[in-house]
């Protein structure tokens, strides 16, 4: 059924050629070159197909946020609902395995620090004394508080965790040759978190004093920074509801 179709356009087609109405060879190019803008056009298609799958592959992303260390979340900064941009913080994370101590030091004490020094930690009032190392020593000071942040590396296997309370004992040149009173540990008494001892006054009367400790010694009394000037009577093993009396 093709055979009459086919030679009648080959005929016609060299005729048309002979007579200079129509030229083969121009009309072949321009369907290559038709045929080739069409491929062109499909590759370019196919390419901004895969363009808009990246983009909804990195907005999935997006939806997943994956931390590089293994730690626990301390604080969540968005509920769920809130209408966040690019670069808002979501959370903050904790890097759990090495624990770090943040300590404002005044600045009378800092030109006694140096990176790399060993000082004396204590995690919570009655936790454990480790030593930590001085990590980082900031350039700047807080003009308002006058102190300079200092940081401090704990050893590994410290128990305790982020935000938990701490105690560093900074060298003091300035008072080393000052003796700090000492009170026997069975002359301390707990009210939650902060120490105190009963302190016999020179009337008779009791007196509750908050006291600020130091370290402990090896015959099991400790050193009070603050709350005694030395030579006062303490109450040992004081009973459970004694209260401070006063002049009547």
């Amino acid at each position: 059924m093709g055979m009459p179709a086919m030679w009648d356009q080959m005929f016609t087609r060299g005729f048309s050629d002979m007579v200079g109405k129509s030229d083969s060879g121009v009309e072949r190019q321009a369907d290559l070159y038709n045929s080739y803008s069409g491929f062109n056009q499909a590759q370019s298609q196919l390419m901004q197909s895969h363009a808009r799958l990246e983009t909804l592959d990195t907005q999935l992303k997006d939806t997943r946020t994956l931390a590089p260390f293994d730690g626990v979340i301390t604080q969540k900064l968005v509920e769920e609902g809130d209408t966040v941009q690019p670069g808002t913080p979501l959370v903050r994370y904790a890097y759990t395995k090495y624990l770090r101590l943040q300590v404002e030091v005044p600045v009378r004490l800092v030109s006694q620090l140096e990176k790399g020094m060993m000082l004396p930690a204590r995690l919570d009032v009655r936790g454990p004394q480790v030593m930590a190392r001085v990590a980082q020593i900031f350039p700047m000071a807080d003009a308002s508080g006058h102190t300079v942040t200092v940081k401090l590396d704990l050893p590994e296997g410290t128990p305790g965790g982020p935000g938990m309370y701490a105690e560093i004992r900074v060298p003091d040149q300035s008072s080393a040759h000052r003796a700090a009173p000492v009170v026997p540990t069975e002359a301390l008494v707990w009210r939650g978190s902060f120490p105190s001892v009963f302190v016999m006054e020179d009337d008779g009367n009791l007196s509750l004093r908050l006291v600020r400790l130091g370290v402990a010694l090896e015959d099991g009394r400790m050193s009070v920074l603050a709350g005694l000037k030395g030579g006062e009577q303490v109450v040992l093993n004081p009973p459970v509801g004694l209260t401070s009396t006063s002049a009547k």
